[in-house]
């Protein structure tokens, strides 16, 4: 039986040395029926303390703080006793490549906080904060359970881009793949773009991620990877060799102008909950590159992907699903699944090799 079965509380220790931010954050998260705010510390000595008299579920966690930073206290809770761990920090020029640091050493989601205007900010992404805690606490879970949310309604692809009525053109000689991911999604991407060779088939990817980290993330990759990564840019072309990452806050659509792909990068509302959207991403590709088309759906929560490749699979693309076993949280995969828009499951380590063989 699973916490939520038992519909216990996800019990979540805040660490900042803002007193405000503290305050902030306990207001919000309290404020949803499902998590409870069991303590608060102002830098990582007095939450060891706190860890011993009560183990959250979760910790909420900033990186500048005094006494010791962020960065190496994630790294102590990691080797000595791992817990869910949400970044929240300010992502701003190089604290973005700090923050992609908490994300390798174990950190699995990422919530924004600017250096000014902080509680205003705070208390206008109460839903994504709250979302963000409980993706966390899942990936203690081995499997995932629907939680009923009490929020605005949920929009789809059709806010950004209506479905088409048409098949894509035909086919061309250029494969293109389309990525989603989420919760434990940059280091399934990483082990992912590793893997592809320098002729790799032209890649755009949606990495749920805020604004002003997506581009550190790909330039990090960039230099792991033999494909060059960068973040997507409006017009930007899908060639081999190259892997478009989505910018944060901006939805990414694929589109076609004769035998060239390209993106187009533009605003829009959230979908599924989320700017960019993977079932944004998804859509247009059916539109636009149908039997062409390669899409990988990876790990994450939710179900953002789910009905954008069900429409790419209608359109005469083959997609791949990461499985549950390789999956931090096995909730996008598994939503497209049940849908049936999954053509093949396959372990994270093995999914390049088959993207490789698909696009030869």
């Amino acid at each position: 039986m699973t916490v939520f079965e038992k519909k216990q509380k996800i019990k979540v220790l805040i660490v900042d040395d803002s007193s405000v931010v503290r305050q902030t954050l306990q207001e919000v998260l309290s404020s949803d029926p499902q998590i409870e705010v069991i303590s608060t510390a102002g830098d990582p000595f007095i939450a060891a303390d706190k860890i011993k008299e009560q183990v959250p579920d979760v910790i909420t966690l900033d990186v500048e703080m005094p006494r010791m930073d962020g960065i190496t206290f994630l790294q102590k809770i990691m080797s000595q006793h791992p817990i869910p761990v949400v970044i929240c920090s300010s992502l701003a020029g190089e604290g973005a490549d700090t923050t992609l640091k908490a994300l390798e050493y174990g950190a699995v989601e990422i919530i924004t906080k600017p250096r000014i205007g902080t509680r205003q900010y705070l208390e206008e992404s109460k839903v994504s904060i709250c979302d963000a805690v409980k993706a966390a606490a899942m990936t203690r879970l081995k499997r995932i359970s629907v939680i009923n949310r009490a929020v605005a309604p949920k929009l789809t692809a059709d806010a950004v881009i209506a479905k088409s009525t048409s098949k894509a053109m035909v086919q061309t000689t250029e494969k293109v793949v389309v990525v989603g991911a989420s919760t434990g999604g940059t280091e399934a991407l990483r082990i992912f773009l590793e893997a592809l060779p320098l002729d790799s088939p032209g890649i755009v990817i949606v990495q749920h991620m805020p604004e002003n980290f997506t581009a550190a993330f790909a330039r990090r990759l960039d230099t792991l990877c033999k494909v060059t990564v960068k973040e997507a840019s409006d017009n930007d072309s899908v060639i081999r060799g190259q892997a478009l990452i989505a910018p944060g806050n901006k939805h990414t659509l694929l589109k076609r102008s004769g035998a060239r792909y390209y993106v187009e990068v533009k605003d829009g509302p959230l979908v599924s909950r989320h700017r960019p959207s993977v079932d944004v991403l998804f859509r247009s590709t059916a539109r636009y590159a149908g039997k062409n088309a390669v899409g990988v759906i990876m790990t994450g929560m939710g179900d953002d992907g789910a009905r954008g490749m069900l429409e790419m699979k209608e359109t005469g693309a083959y997609n791949i699903a990461q499985d549950e076993d390789s999956s931090v949280v096995f909730g996008m995969p598994n939503e497209a699944i049940k849908r049936g828009g999954v053509d093949k499951i396959l372990p994270l380590e093995k999914i390049a090799s088959e993207v490789i063989r698909l696009c030869r």
